[in-house]
């Protein structure tokens, strides 16, 4: 509808002239209820909208017909994007741009380039090393690195430092790169697409990155769109598009958009497109995917554009030759963008706990190293000053040498953080994500899709997960409706039968090679109902198929002699295609007839009345006159609505009703079909109302429902059909497996609530048992709490976190997105009407801001209030919510529960909760690959999530936890024998080792054997790991690392320093050789203390190991060897002639270790360091024993079971749930008023001319000169 367009100058020039606010409160609307159909708004809902709920643009247009102000002043306050069509100058005006830093400015249009990388080859040093430098360690050991650098303090040569932290900068800076890298790839690979757009009047093939806003694209079908775009026409009538959205919500089923019809009649030609330079003023970019407002200005008249005529990015064309369109958002505006979120660097808890143990220990040194620096001090007042030998040319005082030694003891203990601890668990990390990778029995052969960690840095937080978010479409289940069973006038089909109706003990399939039109997929084993419909005996089986045939708004197209069916809802194509494999088959049909082959005997059937379906009917009917002239209504819908509506006299109505339950209880959906006759007068009587709804101007909707209730009654009962929402495998087993590892799984779906709890009964979310909770069950329960919370404010904290159920009943649940809004206090700001702007008091501002914090903190308890409430629940099903709603669950649960959380999904709908919880899992299923390229971890089905977790994720929990608790352990073991040995050296911060075996030894003498325990260490095997699920406890508790077992760590380093420092000491006091010389001299010492060190702290790692290997063994006496030859080799004459000031330790261990009473002094240093360990070990494991060790001792038996255990039928079998579900339709109207009113159907389009007449030309000229 067109209206002249008024200057929008006036009204930016009308607007100007006076100041004008806009307050904003949270108004809550009490009287409104949250409908539990429809998806809520997002953040970024208008005023508009909120107050009214009407079309962006009434359909009169009075408004814009209005004076000039009137019209102007909407178009300024909401339409302030402006699409200038095939026009790129239009862009450069300096009104569109912004400022992005000092002059700098740029386009506020974003190009189409999506970026997911983190770093451009000009950021990647500058950000990499500020990342790397955030943790506590490396910068630690750069400000090390300085302090070596000064001579006065340094006590160790600057390389000690400077080699191993560039090791750990290149590793880590080099695995960030090759993540990087395969971002960059992807992105390429998505930008790099092509498309055809207007270049130089003529449609061109462009790459995806290169397209702008107001270029006009043309897209073939089954293409992406590549970002938002208004529809000017395209190959079908009325300029239809028919477009998939599962990469945007997760549906499969079509939806339809529509063009402008002036753009229909005028945009098909190639010229007539590249020659369109209409204005498009329209929101600004937002992420409400349902919404889109706006206006179309060309050749002086304007017309209304809404979310119908949008195709949005993420789309693909299905069932349209081309189309042609309009960018209005490109990039990162487009709404698939804007609902994604932020890339968030992701850290594991154990990395935050590492880096405040790293705190710790700074703390510790310092406080040691203050303590050693006074002691030296008091030394040097009492003794050093005195000692005419200990001069060494510096007249310091003794203050002043205390503090000098106070840096050189910071140097000589900084191994109490080694940095050799980041380069190993960086290591340990890549060792365990190609395990992943490797991982066979994660490989998805269907799809050629291995299991693939996309991240190296969150491997041991899979072993710590507490709350996992699943999306149900896609992720639980197949995406794909299987005709199952049916009823038919009492008697049940579906089991696997002969032809003579006797039960098979085995499946065989149906031959349907009969029927030309069977699509050979189509799976059936009762030869029993094959019989029956062949022999045409039984009428009411031919009245049961024939509507299945006709009683839908399915669209066909036949291409290559190929019927191909797109339905409104999955469940509705699964019906017809049932009917077609059963010889009842869908031809075509016309805006009022429909065509059919009934047993290959083609008919056409006159359609008077389509009664579309809605989610308050659930039901729709069509009335047909048959070809004797008769006139029947056929109904399908929920047996709830159904049965109310059937005639008195159904004999079959029990039988059926008892199908029903049994269909329910194997989790089947189910629906009741029947029929009645009508007279002809009756219909007369019905039609003329029936007009008469169809053209009302006001509540059209609940006018044509209340006269489809007149037809709709004394229906007679034909049966009913069930019909399989295919779970992917082995989805039962992994939530059942992850429940008893006591991991909480909640689904969140934009998927209607029916059937979103029909999936949580199937996949064993909820039983029979189960009570389930609804939104408005809990919003008065957390309405009463709030209000006795904030009544007995400042009550003792028990009172406030009081259950909110009694008993321990199995209780789940089910909420919908409107009333998640309504709960959270997530309504939306409204806007006060635009008033002058006064200036207020100071005592108004206070109020004012008191008012904001007040409500601030009421909503905050609230929803901690909901989160406690809903983890009571075993289940939570979210569903019809928003992506950014999906995210806001997932960071509630991380805000108030403090649990670690995984998020998994296949579509882009979960990008935005995949970045928002602490881990994100991407599927690679038929939504394309957004959630995968923003995953952690990503694998082709929802089942080897159990192995992610329950195997990877503990395995690698359990490595990285006994890893730094000896890494800790053999470090503080080897550094706090420098402050034993200060008590005899005047705290002369000297060390008691050789320099370079302090370099070497957490590099090579100690590094191998904890890096092959971190990288395959197992307590018990994988298979195990699967069968005692409970065994994964231990990770959610935090059990195996922790400030406890940090400071027994430290403890146990200290104690094993003491003994392998003071038995040598003690050996040394009075000892002679063989020879008749005592080589108590420091550097035999020194050598003496650092082989007893390797011995124990090696021999403690072989303790430490459950999963022996050939690897394992090699590396410990490797090590031990290693060390020994290095040894030597330094302390050879050679070595000392080449770099005499390097190596000054000559032949100290040849002469020392040929000592007899030195190894014996080693044995015993090494007993005493180990012997209680082992009795220690002894007594736990037999006294209380752990459970993964009671699953260890009995392994053998476990493996004898497995072996002798033949694989039985699943326990998870449908017939747990006595419940119906009914969903069998789309969420919204279907197509009836498409086909009804003739716009779907394909015409032979007339020559422009003939339509247009005269004034065809006269429009062409207008076309090129507006």
């Amino acid at each position: 509808m067109a209206t002249p367009c008024v200057p929008s100058d006036l009204c930016r020039a009308g607007a100007s002239s006076m100041i004008l606010e806009g307050d904003s409160e949270t108004t809550f609307d009490e009287d409104s209820q949250p409908n539990d159909e429809v998806v809520p708004y997002s953040d970024d809902e208008t005023e508009d909208e909120l107050d009214s709920r009407q079309p962006a643009v009434e359909p009169e247009q009075n408004r814009i017909n209005g004076d000039t102000e009137g019209s102007c002043e909407p178009l300024k306050k909401d339409c302030i994007w402006q699409v200038k069509v095939n026009d790129h100058r239009f862009y450069e005006q300096p009104r569109f741009k912004r400022t992005i830093f000092l002059c700098f400015k740029k386009s506020k249009y974003a190009g189409n380039a999506i970026r997911t990388y983190k770093y451009n080859p000009i950021t990647f040093l500058p950000l990499n090393l500020f990342e790397q430098f955030k943790r506590a360690a490396n910068s630690y050991f750069l400000v090390l690195l300085i302090l070596q650098s000064i001579p006065q303090i340094s006590t160790l040569a600057w390389y000690t430092t400077l080699v191993p932290l560039l090791l750990v900068l290149g590793i880590t800076a080099v695995k960030d790169l090759v993540d990087d890298i395969a971002r960059h790839r992807m992105d390429n690979e998505v930008n790099n697409r092509t498309c055809e757009v207007i270049r130089d009047g003529r449609f061109k093939n462009t790459k995806w990155k290169d397209i702008k806003v107001g270029d006009i694209i043309r897209l073939t079908k089954n293409t992406f769109v590549p970002a938002d775009i208004l529809l000017l026409s395209s190959s079908e009538p009325n300029s239809l598009c028919y477009v998939e959205t599962a990469e945007l919500d997760g549906e499969t089923n079509l939806k339809f958009k529509m063009a402008l019809e002036v753009t229909h009649r005028y945009l098909q030609e190639e010229s007539a497109v590249a020659a369109f330079n209409g204005l498009i003023e329209c929101e600004e970019p937002n992420n409400r995917l349902d919404k889109f407002a706006g206006t179309l200005f060309w050749r002086n008249m304007s017309y209304p554009l809404d979310a119908d005529k949008i195709l949005l990015r993420g789309c693909k064309i299905r069932n349209t030759d081309f189309c042609h369109g309009v960018v209005v958002f490109a990039g990162a505006d487009t709404k698939i963008m804007k609902n994604s979120g932020k890339t968030k660097f992701k850290r594991t808890k154990i990395d935050s706990l590492l880096n405040y143990m790293v705190y710790t220990i700074i703390v510790l040194l310092i406080l040691l190293s203050a303590g050693l620096a006074i002691g030296h001090t008091y030394w040097e007042q009492q003794i050093g000053n005195s000692s005419w030998y200990l001069y060494d040319g510096e007249d310091f005082s003794p203050p002043y040498r205390g503090f000098l030694n106070f840096w050189g003891y910071v140097i000589v203990l900084n191994t109490m953080v080694p940095i050799s601890l980041y380069v190993s668990v960086e290591v340990i990390r890549l060792g365990q994500s190609y395990f992943i990778n490797w991982d066979l029995q994660m490989y998805y052969p269907e799809k050629d899709t291995t299991a693939k960690a996309r991240t190296t840095t969150l491997n041991e937080q899979l072993g710590q997960i507490h709350y996992i978010f699943s999306d149900k479409t896609g992720t639980l289940t197949q995406n794909i409706m299987t005709f199952k069973k049916c009823c038919i006038n009492g008697q049940r089909y579906g089991d696997c039968r002969d032809g003579a109706g006797q039960l098979q003990g085995y499946p065989e399939q149906v031959d349907f090679s009969w029927n030309t039109y069977a699509d050979g997929k189509f799976s059936f084993c009762d030869h029993y109902l094959i019989e029956q419909i062949k022999s045409g005996k039984e009428p009411e089986i031919q009245k049961f198929l024939f509507l299945l045939a006709v009683c839908h708004t399915v669209m066909v197209d036949a291409s290559d002699g190929q019927l191909n069916y797109q339905a409104a809802s999955p469940d509705e194509g699964a019906l017809v295609m049932a009917a077609r494999n059963f010889g009842y088959v869908f031809l075509s049909r016309t805006q009022d007839t429909i065509t059919i082959s009934e047993m290959g005997i083609e008919r056409t059937y006159d359609v008077l009345a389509i009664l579309d379906f809605n989610s308050d009917r659930k039901r729709m009917s069509v009335i047909v006159r048959e070809s004797c002239g008769n006139i029947r209504l056929y109904c399908k819908g929920a047996d709830t609505v159904i049965l109310q509506r059937l005639h008195p006299k159904n004999p079959k109505r029990e039988a059926t009703e008892e199908a029903l339950d049994i269909f329910a209880s194997e989790t089947l959906r189910t629906l009741c079909l029947c029929y009645r006759d009508i007279s002809h007068e009756e219909f007369e009587a019905w039609n003329k109302k029936f007009v008469e709804a169809s053209v009302a101007t006001m509540n059209r909707d609940e006018a044509l429902d209340k006269v489809y209730e007149e037809i709709e009654k004394n229906l007679i009962l034909l049966g009913a059909t069930a019909i399989e929402d295919k779970l992917q495998d082995g989805v039962p087993e992994t939530i059942s497996r992850l429940s008893k590892a006591d991991i909480k799984i909640w689904v969140l779906t934009g998927d209607k609530k029916e059937t979103a709890e029909n999936i949580g009964f199937s996949c064993e979310l909820l039983t029979d048992e189960t009570k389930i909770c609804y939104g408005e069950d809990i919003s008065a329960l957390l309405q009463t709490r709030l209000e006795n919370q904030r009544n007995r404010a400042g009550s003792s904290p028990l009172s406030r976190n009081e259950p909110f159920f009694q008993g321990s009943q199995d209780r789940a649940l089910i909420i919908t997105g409107s009333w998640l809004n309504e709960i959270l206090l997530e309504k939306k700001k409204k806007k006060k009407k635009l008033k002058l702007k006064f200036p207020r008091t100071v005592e108004e501002e206070k109020k004012q801001m008191e008012k904001k914090r007040r409500a601030e903190a009421y909503k905050e308890q609230q929803q901690q209030n909901f989160v406690n409430l809903a983890c009571e629940c075993r289940a939570v099903i979210c569903c019809r919510v928003t992506p950014k709603q999906k995210a806001m669950v997932v960071e509630l649960v991380k805000k108030y529960k403090k649990a670690i959380t995984l998020a998994i999904g296949d579509g882009a709908n979960d990008v935005n909760m995949i970045k928002t919880a602490h881990i994100g899992v991407g599927i690679s299923g038929q939504e394309g690959m957004q959630a995968v390229m923003s995953s952690d971890y990503s694998f082709g089905q929802f089942r080897y999530l159990q192995r992610l977790l329950l195997v990877h994720g503990r395995w690698s929990y359990i490595r990285m936890c006994k890893f730094l608790r000896y890494f800790f352990y053999k470090n503080f073991a080897f550094t706090l024998v420098h402050i034993w040995y200060s008590f005899f050296n005047g705290f002369s911060a000297q060390t008691a080792y050789e320099d370079w075996f302090i370099t070497l030894y957490n590099v090579l003498y100690s590094s191998l054997p904890v890096l092959l325990v971190g990288l395959l260490d197992q307590d018990v095997s994988d298979k195990l790991s699967l069968r005692f699920p409970s065994l994964y406890i231990s990770g959610q508790k935090d059990l195996l690392f922790n400030y406890k077992k940090f400071f027994i760590s430290l403890l146990h380093g200290a104690v094993t320093s003491l003994i392998i420092f003071f038995i040598p000491y003690g050996a040394y006091l009075k000892t002679m050789g063989q020879d008749g010389e005592a080589p108590s001299d420091y550097q035999s010492f020194a050598v003496t203390v650092a082989s007893s060190l390797i011995f124990v702290v090696n021999f403690q790692i072989g303790l430490d190991t459950s999963y022996w290997t050939f690897v394992n063994a090699f590396s410990v006496f490797g090590s031990i060897a290693l060390y020994f030859g290095i040894t030597f080799d330094f302390h050879s004459a050679g070595i000392h002639i080449l770099f005499p000031s390097a190596f000054q330790f000559t032949g100290t261990a040849p002469n020392a270790l040929r000592q007899p009473y030195l190894w014996l002094t080693m044995i015993l240093s090494i007993a005493v360091c180990l012997l209680p360990v082992v009795a220690w070990r002894f007594l736990s494991t037999t006294i209380w024993p752990l459970a993964s060790d009671q699953v260890q001792k009995n392994r053998k038996k476990y493996l004898v079971e497995e072996q002798q255990w033949k694989r039985r039928q699943s326990a998870f079998h449908r017939g747990i749930s006595g419940r119906r579900s009914a969903y069998a339709f789309s969420h919204q109207r279907g197509y009836a008023d498409l086909i009804a009113s003739g716009r779907s159907i394909r015409k032979k389009r007339a020559p422009l001319d003939a339509v247009l007449g005269s004034s065809a030309a006269e429009v062409r000229g207008a076309g090129g000169t507006s």
